[in-house]
């Protein structure tokens, strides 16, 4: 059956930004991790456990960890779109208290 004109217009939903999020973050997090673990084993050696399961160990925890932040922060950041664009609006509107320019001149009663 076809898919509709029209349909899923308002984008992925959340979970699906959750999923990218731990995607990308858990892609980096690998990468780093593979870095910094490679820069550690080759300073201070791998250790009883090895030098692919030292490498592992790194590059998972280093993936887990920043998958898990990035996944929330993709989640938190799509949460309140409208709430955004209707601030941006009032930042931008025009003042309400018009410049010196445009106002009528009342002198005091003082003299």
């Amino acid at each position: 059956m076809p898919v509709p004109v029209g349909a899923n217009v308002g984008g992925p939903s959340t979970f699906d930004k959750f999923k990218m999020g731990a995607m990308m973050g858990g892609t980096v997090g690998v990468i780093i991790g593979f870095i910094f673990g490679s820069v550690n084993i080759m300073r201070y050696g791998a250790g009883p456990n090895g030098v692919m399961r030292t490498l592992g160990q790194y590059m998972l925890g280093s993936g887990a960890t920043f998958g898990f932040f990035m996944s929330i922060g993709s989640t938190i950041r799509s949460d309140s779109v409208s709430q955004h664009a209707e601030a941006f609006a009032r930042a931008r509107r025009r003042p309400i208290i018009m410049p010196r320019q445009y106002r009528q001149y009342h002198p005091s009663s003082n003299t």
